[in-house]
């Protein structure tokens, strides 16, 4: 199956999702999505949900710069091997997020999320397993 999935598909496909992402988790910031729709339903207040989407846009921020590293989109001199173990990190924290999902008590993340952190850690999973395109090659 990743043999049908093509290296630029995986890197746009990854920077659209997380893009999206970080417009998502900012309205959650601003007020416009309700914060119970995110973190399996489980946040308890405000302030609580300030500090988790902080976390969460931070996260997809970086993943973001690694997947534009790794595309050389961004030229930043870092090493091949340390985009390579960010890629692998993001694949497995793609994987566990996707099974946090599929356990989360608002349906909403449950079928929606889930697919989609799916499909994030396929597409990173095809990143970690290619050639790196940094300038530090």
């Amino acid at each position: 199956m990743l043999k049908y999935i093509s290296r630029p598909f995986a890197i746009y496909g990854i920077l659209v999702i997380l893009s999206l992402m970080v417009v998502f988790h900012t309205f959650i910031l601003l007020g416009q999505i309700p914060y119970e729709m995110v973190w399996g339903g489980r946040l308890t207040s405000h302030s609580e949900m300030l500090t988790f989407e902080a976390v969460s846009i931070t996260l997809n921020l970086l993943m973001i710069a690694v997947v534009a590293i790794y595309a050389g989109f961004l030229k930043v001199n870092i090493p091949a091997d340390i985009i390579k173990i960010a890629l692998w990190a993001m694949f497995t924290l793609f994987l566990m997020n996707t099974i946090g999902n599929f356990f989360s008590i608002n349906f909403f993340e449950k079928i929606i999320f889930t697919p989609l952190t799916f499909i994030l850690s396929f597409l990173s999973f095809k990143l970690a397993i290619s050639n790196v395109q940094t300038t530090s090659n």
